[in-house]
């Protein structure tokens, strides 16, 4: 088993296994529907230059979470 970590430490260019998303937020059923969901691969491409947002890719979009947010997922980093 790999160790679980939240998405906002993952480092650029690695990749991880959704496992959950932490809280009850109605960003959190937002997440869900754009496909951040248990199982899925997501991957860190790069931060923006003072470091946040983050950019990842999960079902081949990319999309911009800020570390805030990115905290929030918690992935076993692969």
């Amino acid at each position: 088993m790999n160790k679980e970590i939240s998405l906002c430490e993952l480092v650029d260019g690695g990749k991880g296994r959704i496992v959950r998303i932490r809280g009850k937020s109605p960003f959190k059923k937002r997440l869900l529907e754009m496909g951040l969901i248990k199982g899925e691969i997501i991957e860190k491409v790069k931060l923006a230059p003072l470091a946040d947002p983050a950019e990842y890719i999960v079902k081949g979009y990319h999309i911009s979470l800020r570390h805030g947010e990115a905290r929030d997922i918690i992935i076993e980093d692969m």
